[in-house]
């Protein structure tokens, strides 16, 4: 199921939780900074979606590359966030790299660099 994949990539980094939030499940560093949120059937959508924060440029790159699989999520696109559809081929590790990335770009330095075994 996809929140089990989505849950279990995003709750292995430092100090994250997971709680509803706008009716979706979302991911949360300190129980503040929102880093991902799963979205299904979100305003009519017919498949469930995981929306995330993403470095600079990535957004339009991706969309651009690969706009079956990736696009602009509202609310939170004009922040850089990335869409990714889930009803595609899916490879979990890229899934789980992604969301990685997400929590790097949200997450305090301290973080980060505990993430990174500094």
């Amino acid at each position: 199921e996809f929140l089990e994949g989505v849950r279990s990539a995003a709750l292995r980094l430092p100090e994250t939780n997971e709680r509803l939030s706008h009716g979706m499940p979302t991911f949360f560093i300190r129980d503040k900074k929102t880093f991902v949120n799963l979205a299904g059937n979100h305003h009519g959508d017919p498949y469930t979606t995981l929306w995330m924060a993403a470095p600079n440029g990535v957004q339009q790159q991706l969309v651009e590359q690969e706009p079956e699989r990736f696009f602009v999520p509202p609310y939170v696109g004009h922040r850089g966030w990335l869409g990714l559809r889930l009803d595609v081929d899916l490879d979990w590790d890229e899934v789980g790299h992604m969301v990685e990335e997400a929590y790097r770009c949200v997450a305090p330095k301290t973080l980060v660099r505990l993430l990174d075994g500094d």
